[in-house]
């Protein structure tokens, strides 16, 4: 009688924007891998890693939902040495992978693992263990320098792999978090104006050509088409000739056919939606994200005390950031980076983080009252 009590308390309105959104990553997975580059059979191997990927994270949600979230805050510390370990693992000779240039994955003999993913999820309970033991003790610049290097160790380690995207989404979370736990604005400020002034002195003093280069070509990729521009220029074409009802999962000689698009399984898998569906398809998925970002801002609302609701605050800005810079950098309007959109790109490691997430997430909702059993 208890626990289904305790069932009723979950919120299924964001286990509906996952499956969903997990249905529509599926078929838009088997659209891209349907191509000639893949060899027959290929797009079944996809689509299976994926629901394993999925059933594990399933096992994985269901396992987190069953303890109580604030057994969690006593091994804060632990749990924030844990995540810098699994950070460091992929150091290890034998055990640590290189992927495109970037030292993030270890081998665990039935798939490879990205530890930054599964440390961000340590890093958001630490850190919000950490803001909470230190409530309304963020005024002073002496008083946030613990948070600042609480946050630039996983940083750190990450920004040497080297994975930029990963370390902007630890930036992220952390200036979210510290923004909600009651932060004072003027550092905020602060640092905005320090960017400002700074950004020219850097430009005209410390940085390369070629990075300056990136940047101009980000902000107008037609500078160089067929280098830096090519995957935005590719990526916009996509999304443009969706028109308004797409050109339809079975249509030939598509940019997604044809494999215009690079990485259209992963990082781009919201341009092949957007060509398969047009504008209605991805209107749909954008809703469904707005839906699930709109959830864990209402239930962090309802969370019963501090410690819970900078859980999810943390995860909240975890996804807005993969999201907003995901379909951005399809859209040309964000840098490209290695981050997928969440729970429908490919990809195991984040897959299985997202659904974890989403477990502590429905962990702190369902107990917003003390229910035993």
């Amino acid at each position: 009688m208890e626990f289904i009590k305790y069932l009723k308390k979950m919120d299924y309105i964001l286990l509906f924007t996952v499956f969903s959104l997990f249905a529509i990553g599926i078929s838009a997975i088997r659209v891209a891998t349907n191509t000639e580059n893949f060899v027959a059979g290929e797009s079944s191997t996809y689509i299976t890693k994926q629901l394993v990927s999925f059933s594990i994270g399933i096992i994985a949600m269901l396992l987190i939902i069953l303890l109580d979230y604030k057994t969690l805050e006593h091994y804060w510390m632990h749990i924030f040495g844990f995540a810098i370990l699994a950070l460091l693992l992929v150091y290890v000779p034998g055990l640590g992978i290189v992927n495109k240039g970037t030292r993030g994955w270890i081998n665990l003999g039935f798939m490879d693992l990205q530890t930054s993913e599964i440390a961000k999820i340590g890093f958001i309970i630490a850190f919000a263990k950490l803001l909470e033991k230190r409530k309304n003790k963020l005024d002073r610049i002496t008083d946030i320098m613990i948070p600042i290097l609480f946050t630039i160790i996983p940083v750190f380690f990450v920004f040497i792999q080297p994975d930029l995207g990963q370390s902007l989404v630890f930036i992220v979370i952390a200036s979210g978090m510290l923004f909600v736990a009651g932060i004072n604005m003027k550092y905020i400020y602060g640092v905005l104006g320090a960017m400002i002034i700074g950004f020219p002195i850097m430009w005209n003093f410390f940085m390369q050509d070629y990075q300056k280069n990136r940047i101009l070509t980000f902000l107008n990729p037609t500078l160089d088409p067929l280098g830096n521009g090519y995957h935005a220029i590719q990526s916009m074409m996509a999304i443009g000739s969706g028109q308004i009802f797409g050109k339809g999962i079975a249509a030939e000689n598509t940019m997604t056919k044809l494999n215009y698009l690079p990485a259209q399984w992963t990082d781009f898998i919201f341009s092949v939606i957007s060509e398969t569906a047009g504008f209605v398809g991805a209107t749909v998925v954008v809703l469904l994200l707005g839906l699930f970002l709109y959830r864990l801002l209402k239930d962090s609302r309802d969370a019963k005390d501090e410690f819970g609701s900078l859980i999810i605050i943390g995860v909240f800005f975890m996804f807005l950031f993969q999201v907003f810079e995901n379909i951005g950098m399809t859209m040309g309007i964000m840098p490209i980076t290695g981050i997928t959109l969440p729970f429908l790109s490919y990809g195991g490691s984040s897959l299985m983080t997202n659904l974890i997430a989403v477990g502590l997430v429905l962990n702190v909702h369902m107990r917003r009252s003390h229910i035993s059993f």
